[in-house]
């Protein structure tokens, strides 16, 4: 076999951290590269899982970093460290029949209060969560918190089900995305053990479901999950979801399921404020075992601006490509890992910057598109103004009704749809919509 060189390994290395983006992970650190031979490079993973993944999700990317640091045809391999995969084998086996139907395993080690960052953007959202571990299913019930993907919804429900295990070791808490429950349901139907999914769920102390949004189309499912929330509610046991919207702006659920997830309180999790970020950074390189200083945090925090999961993606970057360079973390290796340029701070579009370019466009005053008139000459710039809203802003349903005369987000969801499918079945009605959005996304610029 071949050795890799260190130094076309390290070439590799830079190309992967270039591209990565979201794949890259905190445990590439510890790929190593092991033979180079007849143009296939094989890659040891620290175990059976992260080969998988590598296998999946990374071939692809190493295959073309390897080809542009070579200049040759090169395919790819991962294989696992000397004696996991029995190990991995037998940890499988093991779960397998340890674990019964339905049963919810909870990994939540890493996800806690102690590990989360809290700033303006979720401290609302954090508050509540601590609050309904000290009473469940009394103070806040159901507990729904929503916002963009990588802001912290599932860490914050996987803290609450840790504290509660904590208070309670003998609590019933079933932690599950969306997708899983949806899977229970229609198993339990094919097999006909509907009875068992019922005393399941029913009978949790704590029900968490992730990522609710998921639950939509689904209309068997919904009625299910309906009668298991009245359950639990009448019972006094503790609901807690989270979603990519707030639960009016959920399409295809139904007004009943929208009603009662506003029975409690709805939280919002916005992106973190720049010197929230600058925390969260420190605080899972820490977690890491990996000192920044200061300058990299700021390096990082300043030119990540969209979420949680992608400043710990950068962390993995700027520990990997120094590992590899056998170099100490400086604002050099960041720079080259992240990128040398802050992304831009454009100004946000707003609600009055479509009611300006809308009234322009169709030669309508303001006041009209705020009236109860409901000629079409009035109403469709109007749903133009509300679709654009909804795809452009970050205004829930509610406040976008609010700037059109009071409105209700039955309204809104009604123009989306409406003006989604004259998109769909008008080409020169689409060229006009991206016309438009083209038209406020550069005065922002």
């Amino acid at each position: 076999m071949a050795n890799v060189d260190r130094a076309l390994w390290q070439r590799i290395i830079q190309r992967v951290v270039a591209g990565g983006g979201n794949i890259i992970r905190p445990w590439f650190t510890q790929l190593e590269p092991i033979s180079l031979e007849h143009g296939l490079l094989e890659i040891e993973a620290p175990g059976a899982h992260e080969q998988a993944y590598c296998q999946q999700h990374a071939v692809q990317l190493f295959t073309q970093a390897a080809q542009a640091a070579t200049g040759r045809l090169v395919s790819v391999c991962f294989v696992a460290a000397p004696g996991e995969d029995a190990q991995a084998e037998d940890d499988s086996t093991e779960e397998v029949t340890a674990v019964p139907p339905y049963e919810v395993e909870l990994h939540f080690a890493d996800y806690t209060f102690e590990s989360f960052v809290t700033g303006p953007c979720n401290r609302l959202a954090h508050a509540a969560c601590m609050a309904i571990t000290d009473s469940l299913g009394k103070t806040y019930n159901p507990l729904f918190l929503h916002g963009s993907v990588g802001l912290g919804k599932t860490h914050l429900v996987q803290a609450t089900c840790h504290r509660v295990t904590q208070l309670d070791p003998g609590a019933r808490i079933f932690f599950l995305s969306c997708e899983t429950f949806v899977n229970h349901f229609i198993q339990a139907v094919e097999r006909g053990d509907l009875h068992e999914f019922r005393y399941r769920y029913r009978h949790a102390d704590v029900l968490a479901i992730d990522d609710i949004q998921f639950l939509a189309d689904h209309e068997q499912t919904q009625e299910e999950f309906f009668h298991t929330f009245n359950t639990l509610y009448q019972a006094q046991k503790q609901i807690i979801i989270s979603s990519d919207h707030s639960p009016g702006e959920i399409p295809a659920l139904e007004e009943r399921l929208i009603s009662r997830f506003n029975w409690g309180l709805v939280a919002r999790i916005d992106r973190p404020c720049y010197e929230t970020r600058v925390a969260i950074v420190h605080k899972k390189a820490r977690g890491r075992g990996i000192e920044l200083p200061d300058d990299v945090a700021c390096f990082i925090a300043g030119t990540i601006d969209s979420n949680t999961r992608e400043l710990e993606g950068a962390i993995s970057k700027v520990a990997m490509l120094a590992q590899v360079c056998d170099q100490a973390i400086d604002l050099s290796i960041a720079q080259e890992a992240v990128g040398t340029e802050p992304l831009p701070t454009a100004r946000e579009i707003s609600i009055e910057d479509i009611l300006s370019t809308v009234t322009a466009r169709f030669n309508v005053r303001l006041a009209d598109l705020q009236s109860k008139k409901r000629s079409r000459s009035i109403a469709f710039p109007r749903q133009i103004c509300m679709f654009l809203a909804r795809s452009l802003t970050r205004h829930s349903l509610e406040e976008i009704g609010g700037y059109f005369g009071g409105r209700d987000h039955t309204t809104v969801l009604h123009a989306n749809r409406q003006i989604k499918g004259l998109i769909e079945r008008d080409p020169q009605f689409q060229m006009t919509i991206e016309k438009l959005t083209r038209e406020l996304q550069a005065s922002q610029e």
